[in-house]
């Protein structure tokens, strides 16, 4: 959650009267809005407002919330000055290392437009699904879809990974289409080396549902299980922002859309903060927004 964030939209609310107007405001969605305000009441574990269909108010604790907000919001404006004062200057190079299915779907497009708005900056891609040591390799940035980061790392999640299930015509029909999530595991499945690979779980219709699966291919890489996909190889989950395309052009189908598959979080991962140059603070606010924008991820 990007509390600076939630905090801006808490005192929105507030400010305008409503979860609707403050929606506006922001020019956000009204549930977008919601989560943001769950999100924060989350993280404080306690209520901030009283809602009903007509009106809210603050709670208590709501109350002292809205003036730490305030003060917040107040510095985070103050210290964005100097960074845009420093902005002005951005040039160097960052070196990046990324998934390669992150670096084609995401990655390269988002670059292009930082370097069009700071032509003397250079970013040097390195492409792998590898665990990198940011240190030994001198990397300045790593990205990486995961919700299960190495504890005590610096991290910053610029958004989120939905999966869907994917199958080629040619699969369906020579082996029939599943009807329901439990239907998978007559199927032949093709998963993560290290994810998912004997069971899938899934967001359904009626709550949380896992299925046991089996199939003939695994790898390491989501690459290699698209080719097979579309080869009609069997089913497989792959991130929805890859096979958007495919979808759209009939070369792939999506199975089941009322199972979801567990959601990643997208992380940006650097050294430590003390090492981070206005540069590197510049690029990872583009990656924030850019992917804010994106309706793919």
């Amino acid at each position: 959650m990007d509390r600076l964030e939630a905090m801006n939209v808490f005192v929105t609310i507030v400010e305008r009267g409503s979860l609707s107007a403050a929606a506006e405001h922001l020019e956000l969605s009204r549930t977008k809005v919601t989560r943001y305000l769950g999100e924060l009441e989350g993280w404080m574990d306690t209520r901030l407002l009283h809602r009903t269909t007509r009106s809210l108010s603050l709670t208590n604790a709501g109350k002292e919330t809205l003036e730490i907000a305030r003060e917040l919001l107040a510095l985070e404006e103050s210290l964005s000055g100097i960074r845009n004062q420093n902005r002005q200057q951005l040039k160097g190079q960052l070196r990046i290392t990324a998934s390669y299915s992150i670096v084609d779907s995401f990655l390269i497009d988002a670059i292009s437009r930082f370097i069009d708005q700071w032509p003397e900056v250079s970013i040097d891609i390195i492409s792998t699904d590898e665990t990198v040591n940011l240190v030994a390799s001198r990397i300045d940035l790593a990205l990486r879809i995961t919700n299960e980061l190495t504890p005590n790392i610096v991290a910053r999640q610029l958004g989120e990974c939905r999966s869907v299930i994917c199958v080629s015509p040619q699969y369906l029909q020579n082996k029939g289409t599943p009807l329901d999530a439990q239907d998978l595991a007559h199927h032949n499945c093709l998963s993560f080396s290290y994810f998912g690979r004997t069971t899938w779980t899934f967001d359904g219709p009626n709550g949380p549902e896992s299925v046991p699966i089996k199939g003939s291919i695994s790898a390491n890489t989501p690459e290699v299980l698209l080719s097979a996909t579309l080869k009609g190889n069997g089913i497989s989950l792959q991130p929805f922002p890859m096979v958007e395309t495919l979808l759209r052009d009939g070369q792939l189908i999506q199975l089941l859309p009322e199972w979801n598959p567990k959601t990643l979080g997208v992380h940006a991962i650097y050294g430590t903060r003390k090492q981070v140059t206005p540069l590197l603070r510049a690029f990872i606010d583009h990656l924030s927004s850019e992917m804010e924008n994106s309706t793919s991820w």
